[in-house]
C-alpha cells in the first residue's frame, strides 16, 4: 500500500483571519491532486472572489450562498466562469439531517459548512456524485476550513449503497479550536 505525504494547515482559532491561508493551502492541493472543482460557501461572494482570483483556470469554482450576491461581485465571478447558486437552504436543514449537522459541528462550523456545500452542489448538479471535490467553509464569514470530499446526494450520505456514500477524503485546513459558538 502506498503512502501520501502532504502539508495541512491548522489554525489556533476559527474565523475569517484564516481565509488567505485556506486559499493558499487549497491552491497547493489542487496542484498536488489534480482535483477539478472547488465548492465554496460565500454569502457575500467576497471569499469566492478571493479564491477565484487565486485558482483562476486551475479548477471550476462553484459558489453556494444563503443570500443574494452583490451585482458587482456576481459580475466579477461570472466573468471567471464561476457557477453561483443564491438564496440556498442549507442541505442539512432542508433534508432533515440535523443529526449530521450536529456531528459535523464537533469538527468545527467551517467543517460542517464545507461538507454541506458539497452536498448542496451535488443536489444542484454542479458536481457529480462520487466526484472528489474541495469543499470550503468558514465560521461566520471568510474561510477557515478546506476539505477534499467525495460528493454525494443528500439521500446517499449514509445510504444503503456504500459506493454512493459521502466521504471526507482529506483535511486541507481547519481550526484547532471548535468552539464556533464563541465567535
Amino acid at each position: 500500500m502506498g503512502r501520501i505525504v502532504r502539508s495541512d494547515y491548522y489554525f489556533e482559532k476559527p474565523g475569517p483571519d484564516n481565509t488567505k491561508d485556506v486559499v493558499e493551502a487549497l491552491s497547493k492541493r489542487l496542484e498536488e491532486t489534480g482535483i477539478k472543482t472547488v465548492v465554496v460557501a460565500s454569502d457575500s461572494g467576497k471569499t469566492a472572489l478571493e479564491l477565484g482570483k487565486k485558482i483562476d483556470g486551475k479548477a471550476k469554482l462553484v459558489v453556494i450562498s444563503m443570500e443574494t450576491v452583490a451585482n458587482d461581485i456576481r459580475a466579477a465571478l461570472e466573468k471567471m466562469g464561476t457557477i453561483i447558486y443564491e438564496n440556498c437552504i442549507p442541505a442539512f436543514r432542508a433534508k432533515n439531517l440535523g443529526h449530521m449537522k450536529n456531528t459535523y459541528y464537533t469538527l468545527g462550523q467551517g467543517f460542517k459548512v464545507a461538507v454541506e456545500v458539497v452536498v448542496m452542489a451535488a443536489s444542484k448538479g454542479a458536481v457529480k456524485s462520487g466526484e472528489n471535490v474541495i469543499g470550503v467553509g468558514g465560521t461566520g464569514e471568510g474561510a477557515d476550513t478546506a476539505l477534499i470530499v467525495k460528493a454525494a446526494l443528500p439521500d446517499d450520505i449514509l445510504g444503503k449503497e456504500i459506493k454512493k456514500r459521502l466521504e471526507i477524503r482529506e483535511v486541507i485546513a481547519m481550526p484547532l479550536v471548535k468552539k464556533w459558538w464563541e465567535y
